[in-house]
């Protein structure tokens, strides 16, 4: 299995772009407040990375990563006391797995407690109807706060910054600088990392680190392999392979998730990640861009040819992927590629390179986050409970190759999983009480990210596919910078660009359409948008370079 958080819809409402942006609502603060220039001067913790974790393929600064191709043989112990020291401990969290059985009906939870030193109590929301933003904001208003709380970067939680000093606790004096090295887990998070917890120039709990990669189209190689393979050669190309393979009724190249659809076809044809940077240091939202508009009208075509699922609600997307009634879907990152054995053991996912969708043309691929928000502790004053909490947390960010990940991740041996040919593999009591509770307790804390997997080939491809996405990478020029508009309405304006985008590819709407929608977004905020992010661009973020030239 791969080490990450996985979800594919934390991703939905506009790719990567959308999480650039929404990480940017998260940091704005207020929109009187100043947030960005206040976070632009704030000490970052000191980064430390843990001696003695060796993978077998080396990582890169650039977002290539590390890789296991087996389990450890000893594992590093990181804390040297239980965490937990009141009794309990509270949380809110997501989980994007079903649900887990309860804790009094969970011996995995029971045995984790036991390693904590207490009951970690945990209110899990999961990933459908009102999903997070609901049930965060329900606890909110109730007045009567866990512990911990969860901050996602883009689901859509307004005015993030006021909410974190009326509520939560300002931890700048126990992390900024030197003062993280006394927790070596949160010392090993990376500096890009930890910019996401930073609010006002304070920093508001640890991040969650989440894999750099952006999102990737996948395909299903027993479909593909009878019309040349998922590697296609211009987007003409891969318009006429989805029709060959779609058979009305029966097999349907692509699933419906329109803007993630969008997502991949904007980067064959040059669109930029988010934002273009212009050579007078103004930005362009990719909403302006002619390449952008170039992908929306393909997006028509490929939706007019029957290429895609009709129904753009469909729930079995992954289950249709994995049966090969479905060609490709849009996931989180290349790492995605081996999840699917889980369903098809036979199914390592072919995970494509974006290309030039018409001859000139210069591909991009955008790079993500790299983090999933982070978890600041309820407004207290008392220095044992902040110190109590930052333990718990840095029990569970320790990274792979960890005593304290195996807990937190896998369990104990011989009751949760076993060693099989080198590898980690959970028991049949394993999978019924383990992975809800790990997805949600990864959404809350985690280490860094690396590749891991019960086949080793598995990894080693993805790791070779690593290598070739980011000879295209392009991160957002706004990562890590912070707009109060955006803050305010960046969600919101955001969403109904998507709608209409969305009305456009099924006909039912048209290009003039989308211009108008992109007129009313200039004016509702986007504008405003743009000009905040270019005061804070910093100058050695780069012009983005003409994909025509």
């Amino acid at each position: 299995m791969s080490i990450e958080v996985r979800r594919r819809t934390v991703l939905a409402a506009g790719g990567a772009a959308a999480i650039a942006a929404g990480a940017a609502a998260c940091g704005g603060g207020s929109t009187t407040s100043g947030g960005a220039s206040k976070s632009a001067d704030v000490t970052l913790p000191t980064y430390q990375a843990l001696e003695g974790l060796t993978p077998d393929l080396e990582g890169s600064e650039d977002g290539l990563h590390s890789v296991f191709l087996k389990a450890p043989e000893k594992l590093l112990t990181t804390v040297d006391k239980k965490p937990i020291t009141s009794g309990a401990v509270s949380a809110l969290t997501e989980t994007f797995d079903t649900p887990p059985p309860a804790m009094k009906d969970n011996p995995f939870w029971q045995r984790l407690n036991e390693a904590l030193g207490g009951d970690l109590n945990l209110t899990i929301a999961v990933d459908a109807g009102g999903g997070y933003p609901e049930k965060f904001a329900t606890t909110l208003a109730s007045g009567d706060l866990p512990d911990l709380m969860w901050v996602p970067p883009n689901q859509g939680i307004p005015n993030i910054g006021p909410m974190l000093e009326s509520q939560f606790t300002d931890l700048t004096p126990y992390l900024e600088g030197d003062k993280v090295l006394e927790w070596k887990n949160l010392a090993a998070l990376k500096p890009g990392s930890w910019r996401t917890a930073v609010v006002n120039g304070k920093i508001w709990g640890a991040p969650i680190p989440s894999t750099p990669f952006g999102q990737v189209y996948l395909g299903n190689p027993t479909l593909w392999d009878e019309v040349g393979g998922f590697q296609p050669s211009s987007a003409d190309d891969f318009l006429e392979k989805c029709k060959a393979i779609s058979q009305p009724g029966k097999v349907w190249a692509l699933e419906p998730a329109l803007i993630n659809a969008l997502h991949m076809f904007g980067e064959w044809f040059g669109a930029p990640n988010g934002y273009r940077v212009n050579k007078d240091r103004t930005l362009n939202s990719r909403f302006q861009t002619d390449e952008y508009r170039e992908a929306i009208e393909f997006a028509a075509k490929v939706w007019k040819a029957g290429a895609f699922y009709p129904d753009v609600n469909l729930a079995e997307g992954q289950q249709m992927f994995a049966a090969g009634t479905l060609g490709a879907v849009v996931a989180v990152g290349p790492r995605s590629a081996s999840e699917y054995r889980s369903q098809n053991p036979d199914l390592l996912a072919d995970i494509m390179i974006p290309f030039a969708a018409v001859e000139g043309r210069t591909p991009v691929y955008d790079m993500g986050y790299g983090t999933v928000g982070f978890t600041p502790l309820k407004k207290t004053d008392d220095e044992k409970k902040i110190r109590e909490l930052l333990d718990l947390i840095n029990y569970l960010s320790a990274p792979f190759g960890t005593v304290e990940f195996m807990q937190k991740n896998f369990g104990t041996e011989g009751e949760d999983y076993e060693i099989k040919d080198g590898n980690y593999v959970r028991t049949a009591a394993g999978e019924q009480n383990a992975p809800g509770l790990v997805s949600a307790l990864t959404i809350m804390a985690s280490g860094e990210s690396v590749i891991y997997n019960p086949n080793p080939d598995d990894s080693k491809y993805i790791y070779e596919q690593e290598k070739l996405l980011l000879e295209l990478a392009m991160q957002s020029p706004v990562k890590g910078l912070y707009s109060d508009t955006s803050s305010a309405k960046g969600s919101e304006l955001n969403s109904k660009m998507n709608d209409v985008i969305q009305e456009v590819i099924q006909g039912r709407k048209t290009m003039d359409d989308y211009d108008a929608a992109v007129k009313e977004w200039e004016e509702k905020g986007g504008k405003k948008i743009l000009e905040e992010f270019a005061a804070v661009l910093p100058e050695d973020v780069p012009v983005t370079p003409d994909p025509k030239a």
